[in-house]
């Protein structure tokens, strides 16, 4: 029995591996059929001997279908090649003899690629299974000088991926950039360096106006340097080196009032101080999102321990120098006095502590006042205020606390002087009241700090309102606005009306736009409004969309079912926002037009899609498509059926029906169905007499030249 113990462990070992040997090939079959199924971009091969039309290979659109030769479109993605096989076998077995005998093999497996956005050639590209995001921009010409690099978008289906192609480039990394799939579609941005137009750009233009790529990390300089621009923030430069990357300070800088703005917190900075120091604890912190302003140079303002300022309606107002003993007459000498317009019974002494106080120098000149002038100190100002226009009354004289404001639609809007036993009809009709073209049901009062108040003046004078008249206080603002003007005049009258007092009217009326809306009008006045629907409008279709509810609704109205009935429950109630639409009557580009129409092909005049209802029979279709032709075989009328189950076709003898139509039935007619006409062109009899008369005309010819 020892003899059998290797020969046992042979066994055992060898039915391990085979196990093994089958759970490997059985996961690599699944795997290989998992992964081997038919994508958009696959090059497939049908091999069908005997017919030449399947010599060339078919190629997968972005669809996923391919056009066989007798049968037309196939959908084949997402179809392992065995499926595709029997699938097609089945397809072309109505028109070729063994396709049992049909195989189909994958020649090729490439990606569909989209590329958009700043590349050269930007469209839909193929690229190789294994190809990456390089090899696909490069068949789209490759990218655009001022392409933002870092920011490069893979969109599939509903995700996007933000790539670093710089780093890419950089380093070249592959997992940088994500594998491709078919349908991906690449958008490479543009460098916000670019603009807003569109132009040739080289480095130099680029560059011009700074390096910086997103605005949150960079840094602005702008002012008296010689190249402004945003530029790129680096933690290891300081203020100064920024200032070089900027060109350096220009001659009419003002380096001792340099502004740096971070964080909202501004920092003057005098460079001139900082060079004579030199220490580097003198130089401002830079952090992202800086602005740095060089102003120019001007004329600086006059301080010191000795002098006074003199301002207003004086002849030479300036800064001064003065003296302990410099009195307020010598002062005012200097500055060369008050001018005619000054108004010297008020001046005012602007102390350095902040306090001010008067002084009527008219009286005191006039000996009518016993006050002596005021003492002036180091650091006191003087100012002279101007006359008041004895025609008009400044508007300063009166304090926001005390003025209220009315504009819009009123014959004098202005500044009015308030007072709170008032009233807004006060208001409204010191004004002069409202225009003619003005919206009085929607005023609107507004309070500084707190949103408006809604009044609608209409309903309050008709005695319909239950609110009740606002109070009004100092320093609101009443505004009404005004109608919008007719829609077929100035179009941009109609942004003054807000989309929530509109209602929309589209598609086959009068005078299709955007009609004001209150809330009283009924479906038939907005439609008369419109100038109504017009001779091509498909009543049995209006359509109108109720777009104020959570989610969009659609009611169908059946206006000719109205207009025969006269029932007001076919016609909906509308709300403010909502959207009016009269179809046309032809079908061309409607959603479902097989199910509401029939098909009309062949010899007649007119063929196409044309409506269909129960109550029409076969004459009354082929007179809506003008008749058959002279050319027309009317004995061979053919009429498809689809049905929900099958495809059924019958023929017809139109002119038997014709020429008797006593005890004869038409066909049923019913929505979906395909009515085709031949022609006698066409026919075996109309051929043969062709050929007939053209050896006829070759034999004749013959004769001739023998």
């Amino acid at each position: 029995m020892k003899w059998l113990d290797p020969m046992l462990r042979t066994a055992l070992m060898f039915l391990v591996v085979s196990i093994l040997l089958i759970t490997v090939s059985t996961h690599s079959i699944a795997n290989d059929d998992s992964n081997g199924l038919i994508q958009p971009g696959d090059i497939l091969q049908v091999n069908f001997l005997g017919d030449n039309a399947f010599e060339k290979p078919f190629e997968v659109d972005r669809l996923g279908n391919i056009v066989l030769p007798e049968v037309g479109v196939i959908t084949l993605t997402g179809l392992s090649l065995s499926d595709a096989t029997a699938l097609i076998q089945v397809q072309l077995s109505s028109h070729f003899l063994n396709t049992d005998q049909l195989t189909l093999s994958r020649v090729e497996h490439r990606l569909l690629i989209t590329v958009l956005g700043y590349v050269k050639n930007p469209g839909e590209v193929e690229i190789p299974q294994h190809g990456n995001l390089q090899m696909a921009l490069t068949e789209a010409g490759g990218i655009k000088p001022g392409a933002q690099l870092n920011k490069v978008q893979v969109r599939r289906n509903n995700e996007t991926f933000v790539i670093d192609y710089k780093q890419y480039l950089d380093t070249g990394d592959a997992n940088l950039v994500p594998s491709l799939q078919s349908l991906d579609t690449i958008f490479v941005p543009s460098s916000p360096l670019t603009g807003n137009v569109e132009v040739e750009f080289d480095a130099a233009s680029l560059l011009s106006g700074g390096d910086a790529a997103e605005k949150a990390l960079s840094v602005k300089i702008f002012g008296e340097v010689h190249k402004p621009g945003t530029f790129t923030y680096d933690q290891s430069q300081n203020f100064v080196d920024l200032l070089m990357r900027a060109g350096g300070v220009t001659r009419f800088a003002s380096v001792e009032q340099i502004r740096l703005i971070t964080e909202g917190d501004p920092v003057l900075f005098d460079l001139k101080d900082y060079l004579d120091g030199g220490s580097d604890q003198m130089l401002p912190q830079v952090a992202p999102g800086a602005t740095i302003f060089v102003p120019m140079k001007e004329e600086e303002v006059k301080t010191g321990n000795r002098t006074v300022y003199i301002m207003g309606e004086v002849f030479r107002p300036g800064a001064y120098e003065i003296q302990d003993s410099a009195s307020f007459i010598e002062i005012m000498a200097n500055a060369g006095g008050p001018s005619r317009f000054a108004r010297t019974r008020a001046i005012r002494i602007i102390r350095r502590d902040g306090s001010v106080s008067e002084f009527d120098l008219q009286a005191y000149t006039e000996g009518l006042s016993s006050i002596t002038p005021p003492s002036i100190r180091p650091g006191d100002a003087i100012f002279v205020p101007e006359k008041n226009d004895i025609n008009q009354t400044s508007w300063l004289k009166v304090t926001p606390d005390n003025a209220i404001h009315i504009i819009g639609a009123v014959v004098k809007p202005g500044r009015y002087e308030w007072s709170d036993e008032m009233s807004l009809m006060d208001l409204i009709a010191e004004s002069s009241g409202p225009t003619k073209d003005a919206d009085i049901t929607n005023l609107s009062i507004k309070r500084p700090n707190l949103p408006p108040i809604q009044f609608d003046l209409a309903r309050y004078l008709g005695g319909k309102s239950d609110q009740a008249m606002p109070k009004l206080k100092g320093g609101d603002t009443v505004v009404i606005p005004r109608h919008p003007q007719f829609p077929v005049s100035d179009k941009a009258e109609w942004v003054k009306q807000t989309s929530e007092d509109s209602i929309f009217v589209m598609g086959q009326v009068g005078i299709p736009g955007r009609y004001r809306f209150t809330g009283k009008e009924s479906f038939l006045d907005v439609l008369a409004a419109a100038n109504g629907p017009s001779e091509t409008a498909d009543l049995r279709a209006a359509r109108v969309i109720h777009r104020n509810d959570s989610e969009a609704k659609t009611t169908q109205v059946n206006l000719a079912l109205y207009f025969d009935t006269g029932d007001e429950t076919l016609l909906p109630d509308l709300k403010a926002g909502d959207t009016i639409f009269l179809p046309g009557k032809s079908l061309k580009d409607y959603n479902g037009q097989s199910q509401r129409s029939v098909k009309i092909m062949g010899a007649l005049n007119s063929p196409g899609h044309y409506r269909f209802s129960d109550d029409m029979n076969l004459l009354d279709a082929l007179a809506q498509a003008g008749g058959p032709t002279n050319a027309a075989d009317i004995c061979e009328v053919r009429i498809v059926h689809e049905g929900c189950c099958n495809t059924t076709s019958l023929v017809f003898d139109l002119a038997a029906y014709l020429r008797s139509p006593e005890g004869a039935l038409l066909p049923v007619i019913r929505p979906g169905d395909t009515i085709y006409i031949p022609s006698t062109e066409n026919s075996m009899w109309t051929q043969t007499m062709s050929f007939v008369r053209d050896m006829i005309s070759i034999a004749t010819l013959l004769i001739l030249v023998l």
